[in-house]
């Protein structure tokens, strides 16, 4: 009892302390009665991304119990529409949609009444461990650049004083087989910790600029360093994860080599993984006109180009009307005296088939009528011999 206005304070308070509670002075008495709530969140409101959290809203009443209007608001102090699954007089079962890491806070439970009159606002800590990455970032990267892929942890942000560890995982495509890249750990109000586990495959940690941020650097893409790289952490048998996913674009030519007056050139501009609908690639030549400009196919990831023109070629990745990623390819004019060269080389070459082929008919014409001349003479010694085979009979 807290002097000197004799009030009663209930601490540590429990269902059980509901009910009528008198103040006698003399013969007077005063009752006032006391309705009691109790909100327990699951897994004491320490969620990873995408965990369903689940309210229990339990009531004591020395009356009757009322029937509670509930209300949710999370940490933006946004509505939140959760699905009752258990309602009683007594005990209310909430399920509550999927979590992100934008979620943690503190989230308000209003309870309401009209019989007896009730407005009771219960507020409630959530704290969501998870990335600040979109989910399926995709990030692109040309040939024999550097690239950094970042993941970026809330753990600071939330105060998350509990331990938990965590891997980065790639693979090539879904279905293939992944290749741990790294182990980090966080203790318990510690610090970050990276191991790197794979010895085949080139990159590096880089030097830490953020305190939660997990890194890995490609000091020179190859294009099968595409993929998918997947971050997971792990906490209490429990798992969240983000992933990125990395296209790399080449180009090559066919011949290669400087483009000669009049001859073609094939340019391939190639992406190492599907594409989303609304990205294409393009072929242009810088300062060229509309005819140098070729477009892809929807989800077409090779685009190849027949051109005749030397200069300098561009080949973008394109996706909501913006560029996303270009790489040059410049065609070099081949000199005046190779361009001479090959013109001697094709007359040259003319005038050796004509010689040939005038040959070849001279030499057919002599053995035709030589062979005109054996027959007329093998024709005459038939005739002679069979003139002499009658003159014997007479």
């Amino acid at each position: 009892i807290k002097m000197p206005h004799k009030q009663l304070q209930v601490q540590n308070l429990k269902l059980s302390n509901a009910g009528v509670y008198t103040c006698e002075h003399g013969s007077r008495k005063v009752r006032t009665t006391l309705h009691v709530f109790k909100l327990t969140i699951s897994l004491d409101g320490h969620f990873l991304q995408n965990e369903a959290p689940e309210l229990i809203l339990m009531q004591n009443s020395s009356s009757s119990l009322p029937d509670l209007s509930i209300t949710l608001f999370d940490s933006n102090n946004n509505r939140v529409t959760p699905e009752v699954t258990t309602k009683s007089r007594q005990k209310y079962i909430l399920s509550l949609k999927k979590l992100e890491a934008m979620d943690s806070g503190t989230w308000v439970c209003q309870v309401h009444s009209d019989s007896p009159l009730i407005k009771q606002n219960i507020s409630f800590p959530v704290k969501v461990l998870g990335f600040q990455n979109p989910d399926l970032e995709r990030k692109y990267a040309t040939v024999n650049s550097t690239v950094i892929l970042s993941w970026h942890l809330n753990s600071q942000k939330i105060k998350w004083k509990e331990g938990f560890t965590g891997q980065l995982n790639w693979k090539q495509q879904e279905g293939a087989n992944a290749h741990e890249l790294l182990d980090f750990s966080v203790p318990a109000q510690g610090q970050l910790h990276e191991t790197k586990k794979s010895s085949n495959f080139l990159f590096e940690i880089p030097q830490r600029n953020h305190e939660s941020a997990i890194e890995v650097k490609l000091p020179k893409v190859h294009f099968n360093h595409s993929g998918q790289y997947q971050c997971q952490l792990l906490y209490q048998g429990r798992h969240a994860q983000n992933k990125i996913e990395l296209v790399v674009m080449k180009v090559s030519a066919n011949p290669v080599g400087p483009l000669s007056r009049g001859a073609n050139m094939t340019l391939t501009c190639q992406v190492s993984g599907p594409l989303p609908p609304n990205a294409y690639l393009r072929w242009e030549r810088v300062n060229g006109t509309k005819m140098d400009i070729k477009n892809s196919k929807q989800r077409e990831v090779k685009l190849e180009m027949n051109i005749s023109a030397a200069g300098l070629w561009s080949c973008h990745l394109i996706e909501n009307g913006d560029r996303k990623l270009s790489l040059h390819y410049h065609v070099e004019e081949a000199p005046v005296w190779i361009n001479y060269v090959i013109i001697g080389a094709s007359v040259g070459g003319s005038l050796l088939a004509f010689a040939l082929g005038c040959l070849c008919i001279i030499s057919g014409s002599s053995w035709h009528r030589r062979r005109q001349r054996a027959k007329r003479m093998s024709q005459a010694r038939q005739y002679l011999l069979e003139n002499k085979t009658c003159q014997c009979q007479q």
